[in-house]
C-alpha cells in the first residue's frame, strides 16, 4: 500500500508562488487589485482549502479500518456477541471451538463473548494449551519455511497494512508458529480454510485485542469435540398430549 496516500500534502515555496499567481488572476478578474503581500496570505489560504478538501475523510490506515463497520452481508450466526457459556476455565481465558469455529473469551457467571473464526482445514487443525506470547498491531507477515515449501510462490515479506492477511492485529501463540489474527478476507471466517492460525473478523481481532493481555490462557479444542454454548441450545417446544380421535363406529 502506498502510505504517501494517508499523508497531508506538504506545499513547497513553489506551490506558494503558483498560487499566489492563481490569485492576483482570480482577484483581477474581479475588478479587485491587492497587494503581494495580501496576495500570498490569499493563495496560501486557498491552497490550505484545497488540500483539506483532498484530505478531508482521509485518516491513518488503523483509524479508518477500527471506525469501519462489520460487513452488513455477515450472517448474525458470525456476528460478535455475549452468550450463555458453561466452563471450568476462568475468567480471560480464550476457547478456540475449532470444529464449530468458535472463539470464546470467558467472562464468568456463565457468560462468554463469542466471536466467529476460520480455522485449520482438513489436515492441519491441531488442538493443546498455549498462552499469549506477543501482541502486534498491523503485524509484518513473514510465511514459516514449511508454508513457503507448499506454496513457493508467496511473498518472503510483506508489510503491515490493510491488504496483508494477518489483518489489523495478531496475537501470537507460545511455543508455536500460530497467531489468532485479523483478515483481509471475511468470506473466509466460519471456514476451515488456514494453516492452523485462528483468524477473525478485523473488527473482532481488535475487540479481542483490546481485551486480552500477555500471558492470556488459550485453549484450542480438538476437531473431535462437541461442547455446545447453551445460546446456541434452540428451546424446545412443551410436549404435547395427544388426542385420542374419536370416529363414528362404522358396526
Amino acid at each position: 500500500m502506498d502510505r504517501s496516500l494517508t499523508r497531508p500534502r506538504i506545499l513547497t515555496t513553489n506551490s506558494f508562488v503558483g498560487c499566489a499567481g492563481m490569485a492576483l488572476v482570480l482577484i483581477g478578474a474581479a475588478g479587485v487589485w491587492t497587494t503581494d503581500a495580501q496576495a500570498q496570505v490569499l493563495a496560501m489560504q486557498w491552497e490550505q482549502s484545497r488540500v483539506s478538501s483532498i484530505t478531508q475523510g482521509v485518516t491513518p490506515d488503523v483509524v479508518a479500518d477500527e471506525d469501519s463497520a462489520i460487513p452488513a452481508d455477515i450472517p448474525a450466526r458470525l456476528r460478535r456477541q455475549q452468550v450463555n457459556y458453561s466452563t471450568i476455565e476462568s475468567p480471560g481465558t480464550i476457547v478456540i471451538d475449532t470444529p464449530n469455529t468458535y472463539l470464546y473469551l470467558v467472562l464468568g457467571d456463565g457468560k462468554a463473548i463469542r466471536y466467529a473464526i476460520g480455522v485449520g482445514r482438513d489436515g492441519f487443525t491441531w488442538s493443546g494449551v498455549k498462552t499469549i506470547e506477543r501482541k502486534s498491531e498491523w503485524p509484518d507477515w513473514l510465511p514459516p519455511a514449511d508454508m513457503l515449501q507448499r506454496q513457493p510462490y508467496l511473498p518472503r515479506f510483506m508489510a503491515g497494512g490493510p491488504g496483508n492477511p494477518l489483518g489489523a492485529r495478531a496475537m501470537y501463540l507460545s511455543g508455536s508458529a500460530y497467531r489468532i489474527h485479523g483478515t483481509n478476507k471475511p468470506s473466509s471466517i466460519g471456514q476451515h480454510v488456514s494453516s492452523g492460525c485462528i483468524r477473525l473478523l478485523n473488527e473482532d481481532v481488535i475487540d479481542l485485542y483490546g481485551r486480552t493481555h500477555i500471558g492470556t490462557k488459550v485453549v484450542v479444542l480438538p476437531m473431535d469435540h462437541h461442547h455446545v454454548a447453551q445460546a446456541d441450545l434452540a428451546p424446545k417446544p412443551a410436549a404435547r398430549t395427544r388426542e385420542p380421535i374419536f370416529a363414528p363406529s362404522l358396526h
